[in-house]
């Protein structure tokens, strides 16, 4: 199973995973190959969050010839799956051809850049949140591509478990992630899952990834 154990988090090693990523941090490529290689990245990790964390079940299979015993992954349908806008919307697209039945949900959140760090956190603004009901028997998964500072991760993660129960399991999962984050989100909420592509070096005095991917919202949108 391509996951393995870090101290702060679980590292998909898949090797299309890795090579999807490489892809993806290089200056070289443009917005349409970048858009793409993040739905690519979305695919390959709801694959693996299923190969690694979901039981499946014998079933009874008639096939044309005879009776057999086939299997299938349970849970399926209990599947959550928020999207912190706007950079995990093609990381969630991926996402969702994994899991084609998960329910849905969306967090508009955004760090106020000019306020700058304080104990190496940033001022959060959430300006949209749409979420669907959360139940025990639930798999929710929410993927923002950057892992930074954890500032954006923790304040999503406050509004999405504020008035559900505790989900069944709780995925935080991203492309890119700094260790500060993955700390800060750990302790914060043990009882989360920590996924990611990629534990990067640092963080640089501005709170963003190095190396990185630059802004992922910026380089698949073309805003800038």
């Amino acid at each position: 199973m391509p996951i393995s154990e870090r101290d702060s988090a679980s590292l998909i090693t898949h090797a299309l995973a890795r090579d999807t990523l490489s892809r993806l941090r290089s200056t070289e490529t443009e917005q349409v190959a970048f858009r793409k290689g993040l739905v690519k990245l979305g695919r390959i990790c709801g694959y693996e969050i299923i190969d690694g964390a979901m039981e499946t079940e014998y079933v009874s299979i008639q096939t044309p010839l005879a009776e057999t015993t086939g299997e299938r992954v349970k849970g399926l349908d209990d599947v959550v799956i928020v999207n912190v806008l706007r950079a995990a919307t093609p990381f969630v697209e991926g996402l969702l051809k994994a899991f084609p039945r998960a329910k849905q949900g969306v967090i508009s959140a955004g760090r106020d850049e000019e306020a700058g760090m304080t104990d190496g956190e940033f001022p959060i603004s959430i300006d949209y949140t749409k979420l669907p009901e959360i139940t025990e028997n639930d798999t929710v998964i929410v993927a923002d591509p950057m892992l930074a500072t954890g500032s954006t991760m923790c304040t999503v993660l406050e509004h999405v478990l504020a008035d559900a129960p505790e989900p069944e399991d709780l995925f935080v999962l991203s492309a890119v992630s700094a260790p500060d984050g993955l700390l800060r989100v750990g302790e914060r909420f043990p009882e989360a899952d920590l996924l990611t592509v990629s534990i990067d070096d640092r963080l640089d005095e501005n709170g963003f990834i190095v190396p990185g991917l630059g802004d992922a919202g910026d380089r698949a949108f073309r805003t800038q």
